[in-house]
């Protein structure tokens, strides 16, 4: 026999439990958890790996007061007796390494789970080794038996539920696609158990997968179990069932006791159906009620036929407080279409959008879209609806609707809708094409409504496209036509300031969202400010404030705010997490970020992501992996300036890391051409200059090197952005030096430390001394070049960037002057922190530790602030106490 279905989810269970029964030694191994949680599917591929004997048995409810009948089945010849005695007989018929798989044990007879138990404890050299499953929750189990398994079993690992990943690997082997939204709907209404899930995917059409939001019904098996409780019940038990399920989850008993027309005592009531399984307690106590499971729910539904059910529903809507679900019921009571409840369902939509619920607003649009005869206005719901779920990021169920949308007749709105969905997923071309087609045929002054949204869609395009110009344009539009305190304007405001940003007025674009932020609250609207006032301080080095927007801006539940949006945050914080040299941090982001990426199919971000990977497992020398995320990234980028250059740079952090200086042009190379519209020469928006001059001076290109830095240093300058300017004049200090000019390169380069040195940028700081202290070496200053080179490699092994680290060494001891080190701890001081740690514990104040360390003062409080971290203390007299060995005399 064996094993009936595939093992989905359960790698490392499995792995564990062959290691137990490997190991030699008696093994009573207890697979317990809810019917259908797949631990049969377990027990029988641990048999199917097992180098032993297998026997096997299942126990019977119908036998397990019959003494001695599990044994039977194994041993039909098998003397019986005392449980001490029995064991002796069974212990002398075992031949070594023999596996029992004992499924039901919950119907188990007590002599002849007695008698394994005794075996095992009294025989230990024949190595018995049971595996057992056992569901839980049925009441016709014994209470002896329940009560023994857990007491005689070795080991009871949990077998946990699929994920909807793994109900997605599991359809896939069935032969039916699910996509990510579909896949986690199947999940919760199996509540992840692999057998009701099989049981569905075999018993529904294939065509309920590519649905919307299907009913899904109870599998057949569980349909009959139900019917036949309900059938078993008293009339009044009965009613006080089905009103809790048309109520739902955490229903009021005093609401169930009122739909169900029942005035008598509640609590007989919830004693007969508990016990019948057809109702559960609420953790909340006695006051509350809750069908057991969804699959319950939906047979006691069934069960109750569509007139009944239908009364039921409309009795409910007027008893719950909340609109949505009310008005979701009276949906379902619905068989025929309905213009007043397609309106209210309409305003509540309009509601919710703009509050960012996007996804409610998504269903209640297609639930208005249901009862509505009106063709051209149902046309326009169920587009509106695609629209609201691309905004809540649900890109898999708005594909869903796509056909329906593509088979109406075209309107701006659904060129606008389709353009949107392009959009997300990273086909610039179809989204330009159908946004422009959109414009060109609304009618601005009988459709402000419609125009405005449009207007609103180009504001993303244009972010997309990082065309600053166009996107203020936009948004000015937007805010013209709907009025500045509308969803759809604020939408577009929220993200004019990162155009204001692109077109070089930072400054302004900071004031803006000041004053916008200050309007807002919460929701979506308040999480699309947020994080895009994080781009914002990002691009302008005001790195501690973008980290806490870009959090703030990351959860999507409690706020009610969108994943896209999310995503677009967790990228930017990944960034920050790179930059301030905590690696680990960043992977993790990007993990979560990835994760959230596959689930909703926003496909527009994913190179903003992979961009930060990459550079991580290059410099940390994991080539293969940097390879295999750029081909990754390849495979899902679009042709929008926000997939392509952050693609390119992370093709050139690759490169550099490999020192080639080659592959680094020519992955850069793209970004030289002038582009009429996209901003990616402004500072701190995409930072490539300093890696395509560094690579130009290592080619020795030097006049080509001069020429490229030229525009844009000045244009730093102007600017007065410290980041870009500091690593600029780094790459200026190594044209010097290759040119032979000592001072000159030494300047640059103490210009460019003086600058990063204020801001926490560590991977820069480190990046910029290993050139200085590279390029002096080539000088010949090699005193010099070994205290530069030594603190940039004490920076690049902080963050594990091996790839420098080994750099670092070969050039020190090429210098001959300084012995390689071993790496210093994570939290260890640099050489610099650990001077400013001995002025100030002498009582040195920030002023006096900058002139003494030729730095400056804000400079000095930023170690302090790294030095406080690492050192888990807050203040200067804390700093002072824990120094004492390493003041000065």
């Amino acid at each position: 026999m064996g094993p009936a279905h595939p093992l989905i989810g359960r790698g490392e269970l499995m792995a564990a439990l062959e290691a137990l029964l490997q190991s030699g030694q008696s093994r009573f191994v207890l697979l317990s958890g809810p019917p259908g949680i797949g631990s049969s599917t377990l027990a029988e591929h641990l048999a199917a790996r097992h180098d032993g004997p297998v026997l096997r048995a299942t126990a019977a409810e119908w036998e397990s007061d019959q003494p001695h009948s599990l044994l039977a089945q194994l041993f039909p010849d098998l003397p019986t007796s005392t449980p001490l005695l029995t064991a002796a007989e069974l212990a002398g018929k075992l031949t070594p390494r023999t596996l029992l798989v004992v499924h039901d044990a919950q119907f188990g007879d007590l002599d002849s789970l007695r008698a394994l138990a005794s075996t095992q404890r009294h025989h230990p050299r024949t190595a018995l080794q049971v595996v057992a499953t056992c569901a839980t929750g049925d009441r016709r189990a014994a209470a002896e038996v329940l009560d023994l398994l857990p007491r005689i079993a070795t080991d009871a690992p949990s077998i946990p539920p699929l994920d909807a990943a793994q109900v997605s690997e599991l359809a896939a082997v069935h032969g039916i696609a699910l996509h990510p939204s579909m896949a986690e709907r199947l999940r919760r209404h199996t509540l992840g158990r692999p057998r009701p899930v099989v049981q569905l995917l075999t018993e529904l059409p294939r065509g309920t997968w590519a649905q919307f939001e299907p009913a899904l019904p109870a599998p057949a098996v569980v349909q009959a179990r139900v019917r036949e409780s309900l059938a078993a019940s008293t009339a009044r038990a009965r009613r006080f069932a089905e009103a809790t399920a048309v109520l739902g989850t955490d229903a009021p008993v005093h609401k169930v006791m009122s739909l169900a027309g029942l005035d008598a005592e509640p609590l007989p009531l919830m004693d007969e159906t508990t016990a019948a399984g057809l109702v559960e307690l609420a953790p909340r106590g006695l006051t509350y009620v809750s069908p057991p499971e969804p699959m319950v729910r939906a047979a006691v539904l069934t069960e109750l036929g569509p007139a009944r059910r239908a009364e039921l529903q409309r009795r409910a809507a007027a008893l719950v407080d909340d609109p949505v679900r009310s008005l979701r019921l009276l949906v379902a009571a619905s068989p025929v279409p309905d213009a007043e409840v397609a309106g209210r369902l309409d305003d509540l939509a309009r509601e919710r959008a703009a509050e960012g619920a996007w996804g409610t607003a998504a269903t209640l649009l297609s639930d208005a879209s249901r009862l509505t005869d009106d063709p051209l206005h149902q046309q326009a719901l169920i587009t509106r609806a695609v629209d609201a779920l691309i905004g809540a990021g649900d890109v898999f169920r708005a594909t869903a609707l796509v056909p329906e949308v593509e088979s109406i007749r075209e309107t701006p709105l659904r060129d606008a809708v389709l353009g949107y969905l392009a959009m997300v997923r990273g086909r610039s071309a179809e989204a330009g094409n159908r946004l422009r087609r959109a414009w060109s045929i609304v009618n601005t002054d009988r459709e402000p409504e419609t125009a405005a949204l449009i207007c609103q869609r180009h504001v993303l395009d244009a972010l997309c496209r990082y065309d600053g110009r166009d996107l203020v344009l936009w948004a000015d539009r937007a805010v013209e036509l709907a009025g500045a305190d509308s969803p759809t304007a604020v939408e577009a405001a929220a993200i004019r300031g990162i155009g204001l940003a692109a077109t070089g007025s930072v400054k302004q674009a900071q004031r803006h969202y000041e004053h916008l932020i200050a309007s807002l609250r919460h929701g979506a609207q308040w999480q699309r400010a947020t994080m895009a006032r994080g781009w914002i301080n990002l691009i302008s080095d005001r790195i501690d404030d973008a980290r806490v927007d870009f959090e703030s801006a990351i959860p999507t539940a409690y706020l009610g705010g969108s994943a896209r949006i999310s995503l677009w945050a967790r990228a930017w914080l990944a960034r920050v997490q790179f930059l301030t040299g905590e690696w680990n941090e960043a992977l993790a982001t990007v993990r979560e970020a990835v994760e959230m990426q596959e689930r909703t199919g926003i496909l527009v971000t994913g190179p903003l992501l992979r961009w930060t990977e990459a550079a991580v497992h290059a410099l940390r020398g994991d080539f293969d992996e940097a390879e295999d995320v750029l081909l990754r990234s390849a495979t899902g980028a679009g042709d929008y300036q926000i997939m392509r250059v952050p693609s390119l740079l992370a093709r050139a952090h690759l490169a550099e890391a490999r020192a080639d200086s080659d592959g680094v042009l020519r992955a850069l190379y793209p970004l030289t051409r002038p582009s009429p519209s996209a901003s990616t020469d402004e500072p701190g928006h995409w930072p490539w200059q300093d890696v395509y001059a560094h690579a130009l001076v290592l080619l020795g290109r030097l006049d080509e090197a001069d020429a490229f830095l030229d525009p844009h240093e000045k244009l730093a300058a102007k600017r007065g952005h410290t980041s870009m300017r500091s690593r600029l004049a780094a790459a200026r200090g190594r044209l010097h030096g290759a040119s032979g000019d000592v001072d000159a390169a030494s300047a640059s380069f103490d210009e460019a430390l003086e600058l990063i040195g204020a801001l926490p940028l560590r991977y820069d700081q480190a990046r910029i001394n290993f050139s200085y202290g590279q390029t002096l070496r080539r000088l010949r200053r090699r005193a010099r070049a070994d205290v530069v080179l030594s603190a940039a490699r004490d920076g690049f092994a902080a963050m594990g960037a091996r790839t420098y680290v080994e750099r670092c060494d070969r050039e020190l001891k090429a210098g001959g002057v300084h012995r390689v080190r071993p790496e210093p701890k994570p939290n260890a001081l640099t050489p610099q922190e650990e001077s400013v740690v001995r002025l100030v514990a002498r009582g040195l104040s920030n002023k006096e530790v900058a002139a003494e360390l030729y730095l400056s003062s804000k400079t000095v409080q930023y170690h302090l602030t790294r030095i406080y971290a690492k050192l888990g203390i807050r203040s200067r007299s804390e700093l002072a106490a824990r120094s004492s060995p390493v003041q000065d005399g």
